[in-house]
């Protein structure tokens, strides 16, 4: 007889003899020796590719007693042997039919450790496929739990998710129909490992208007949050033509179905988690559990008011600007991270929101409370350090949006905070531009007392300003410096000394103090040393005899990457040319101003 089989048949023999051993004790009687023998040769039955024999075992009736007390031990072995062989081996399914019937005949307190155990134990490419294997076992064993049912169930689900949650989540749409992990396959099955338990808790809600038992309750509502926060988050929702099942779709509809047949839906959309929520003595966990919190709300606001998940279960009776309100907290919260899956939510989200209202709609009021005055600031950053430029430019278009939808004070007290808070010179720009377009709806109109008079005037103290006097970066703030001198332009042209709706001739003599005259020495000094240093660098080039030569420029105030001398001298060029330009626009100004009073003085005399 062959060496390898003789020790196979041995194996099966040694299972045999513990059996026929085990079977004449009680089972009070079981030592801790009964168990190891039993699981080392069950073990080398498998890994000897002898499941057949040990199945056989295994659904013998005269065995029951055994397997029910030490079955749960071949959970490990089996699970790696399951993985060992290919899909369509005989061996395999009878691997899985062991399985299958461990689940029926195992003590289910020890078998639903053993299951656990082998989860937690998992890691890598393998997690998703080891969920789905025992996901039947598990939600097997639980069912026929009587103690503890709820604090199981729980600590399976959150030990599941645990796991899942290190893997990336597909995005593109090639990635969603790879699922080289299985993640998008897994996450549904354990939607459907939950669903038992999700019916239970209704039935009980059904049978009793004052359910009391909110344990089960309180974990599967764990469990929503847990899968807002990973993987939808993280993933992409919107419809992708050529996959009609969505995978991450369809887990998302059946995660809003949850939390609306448990009665949790709305509840958590506008007055957030009304359950106990744990309390930390550690400062430290509190804060990750809010934030946690906080990331599942944000997501899932975003799946009702822009994928429209869950939305024909949503009252039609709050007002648009009391939407905005109850969404502005999960706005912040997806507009302060930099991933892009999240980020486009928190923007899509602030959209969505803001196309529901009226233009000029939005009360002043709604500035006072902190996150109408955050959220635009969170705006701007995107707008002037986010690396994608589809983001930066949707930005942009949000933060004209929000401004368009507040009332003429609203408006007033935005530009007010947005001036002294962007410390950037394009939004700066941008937002003084907006002034002018209100400046000239305010002139066609009787009662806007914003945009004229001294609340202007107090407005335009902020903008006809240069922030650091005649010393002020010109080439860094151009931007501002033209939309500033721009809008000074207009209010010269449209504004008559005599009818002086805006102010603006009543405090000119302060504007050209403050802003005109230092902006012309400011100017001339910035010109004459660009210019210096353009001849400089003629002079050197032609010491060198080379446009080669490789040295670093110094341009408001930051070093440039190492550049030729003929690429330094384009960008200095570059530097005169928004000078020359800023400096006919100012030239014009004060032409216009001189043409004015004097046309005012020959009306006087």
């Amino acid at each position: 007889m062959p060496e390898e089989h003789s020790q196979t048949v041995m194996a099966v023999d040694e299972l045999q003899a513990i059996i026929q051993r085990c079977q004449i004790l009680e089972e009070a009687d079981f030592k801790g020796e009964d168990f190891n023998l039993f699981q080392v040769a069950g073990q080398k039955c498998l890994e000897d590719g002898y499941a057949a024999q040990l199945l056989e075992v295994i659904q013998n009736e005269k065995n029951k007693v055994i397997i029910k007390n030490m079955g749960w031990n071949l959970i490990s072995p089996l699970v790696r042997c399951i993985f060992m062989y290919k899909q369509e081996d005989d061996k395999r399914e009878h691997c899985l039919m062991i399985l299958d019937q461990l689940a029926q005949l195992c003590n289910p307190k020890e078998l639903f450790l053993g299951l656990l155990e082998q989860i937690e134990q998992t890691s890598g490419e393998q997690v998703c496929q080891t969920v789905m294997l025992l996901l039947q076992p598990l939600q097997t064993v639980l069912l026929k739990l009587q103690n503890k049912k709820a604090y199981s169930v729980g600590l399976s689900l959150a030990m599941i998710m645990n796991q899942l949650t290190p893997l990336p989540v597909p995005y593109t749409k090639q990635q969603i129909q790879e699922d080289k992990l299985g993640l998008c396959q897994c996450c549904n099955a354990v939607v459907d490992f939950a669903k038992p338990f999700v019916n239970e808790v209704v039935k009980n809600m059904e049978k009793s208007s004052e359910y009391n038992d909110m344990e089960l309750k309180e974990e599967l509502i764990k469990f929503c949050m847990q899968s807002l926060k990973y993987p939808l988050l993280a993933a992409q929702l919107e419809q992708l033509e050529g996959i009609e099942d969505h995978p991450f779709r369809h887990f998302a509809t059946e995660i809003t179905d949850i939390l609306w047949n448990i009665g949790e839906l709305i509840p958590l959309v506008f007055v957030h988690h009304k359950g106990k929520s744990p309390h930390w003595e550690n400062q430290e966990f509190a804060d990750i559990e809010r934030k946690n919190s906080a990331d599942s709300l944000a997501c899932l606001s975003y799946l009702m008011f822009v994928q429209h998940f869950g939305v024909e279960c949503f009252p039609v009776v709050f007002s648009p600007s009391y939407l905005l309100l109850c969404n502005m907290t999960h706005i912040e919260v997806l507009l302060k991270r930099t991933e892009e899956s999240v980020l486009s939510k928190g923007l899509d989200l602030f959209e969505s929101c803001l196309l529901r209202m009226e233009d000029n709609s939005l009360l002043h009021h709604y500035l006072e409370l902190r996150d109408f005055i955050n959220v635009p600031q969170d705006l701007v950053k995107i707008m002037t350090l986010c690396p994608m430029e589809h983001m930066r430019k949707k930005s942009l278009n949000i933060l004209q949006l929000f401004i368009d939808k507040f009332d003429t004070e609203g408006k007033y007290t935005l530009f007010r905070c947005l001036l002294k808070t962007s410390n950037h010179a394009g939004v700066e720009g941008y937002i003084i531009k907006n002034i002018k377009d209100q400046i000239h709806l305010a002139l066609m109109e009787y009662d806007n007392i914003w945009f004229t008079g001294h609340h202007l005037i107090s407005l335009l103290d902020l903008v006809l300003s240069l922030p650091e006097g005649a010393e002020t970066d010109l080439l860094q703030n151009s931007d501002r410096i033209m939309a500033s001198l721009n809008l000074l332009r207009y209010l010269v042209i449209k504004d008559c000394e005599s009818d002086n709706q805006t102010g603006v001739w009543t405090t000119l003599g302060k504007i050209e103090q403050n802003f005109l005259k230092p902006l012309r020495v400011g100017l001339n000094m910035s010109k004459a040393h660009y210019e210096a240093e353009i001849k400089n660098k003629k002079e050197n080039r032609k010491e060198a005899h080379s446009s080669n030569t490789v040295c670093s420029v110094t341009v408001s105030g930051e070093k440039m990457p190492a550049m030729t001398t003929g690429m330094q001298l384009q960008v200095l060029h570059s530097a005169l040319f928004t000078f020359d330009l800023i400096e006919s626009v100012l030239a014009r100004v004060e032409e216009l101003i001189e043409v004015k009073r004097k046309a005012v003085m020959d009306e006087n005399s």
